[in-house]
């Protein structure tokens, strides 16, 4: 039986691909058009999500046991990212699934205990490689509601990406 944080960590993968491939449907100038909302433009949201993800799986390859190395590490690729085009970035979520389900698979014990340092946030904290997959599966879900609500502020509708819809679809292949 596959771990819920593996599942839901393949559910955060497809809901990216549904909401780029929506991307990918709409005006090629709509990806980096200024928009007045929690992000300046929605390609600056996908980056966002793309660099939180480098963030955690530094963390959860043990790469890092330090949010703020892992967060310099990530952030020396913000302004590259946040200028690609949509297929790049397309390109830069695949190729990190694939590394991040293989690190994932390699873990022994998906639950176990590990200390992050949080320093200077909250210093020391106990949690699991489960719990932080299921954050960075939380934090991806609610940035592509930013997106959605960013499309319709510029006349578009998003498209659905529920965890229901994964599921049906998932059975159906």
């Amino acid at each position: 039986m596959t771990h819920t944080a593996l599942k839901m960590y393949d559910y955060h993968v497809w809901a990216n691909g549904v909401i780029i491939d929506r991307l990918k449907e709409l005006p090629e100038d709509i990806y980096h058009k200024d928009v007045s909302s929690g992000f300046s433009s929605v390609s600056k949201v996908l980056s966002h999500i793309y660099l939180t993800d480098l963030t955690w799986f530094d963390i959860i390859s043990g790469r890092s046991r330090n949010i703020e190395e892992a967060l310099m590490s990530s952030n020396q690729l913000k302004e590259r990212v946040e200028t690609t085009d949509l297929d790049e970035m397309n390109g830069l979520f695949l190729e990190s699934a694939e590394s991040y389900k293989s690190i994932l698979n390699s873990q022994e014990d998906i639950d176990k205990v590990i200390e992050v340092d949080y320093s200077p946030y909250a210093g020391l904290v106990e949690t699991s490689v489960s719990e932080l997959v299921l954050h960075v599966v939380t934090h991806g879900s609610y940035h592509r509601g930013n997106i959605a609500t960013m499309l319709r502020q510029m006349g578009h509708t998003s498209v659905m990406q529920d965890y229901g819809l994964y599921l049906i679809q998932s059975k159906m292949e």
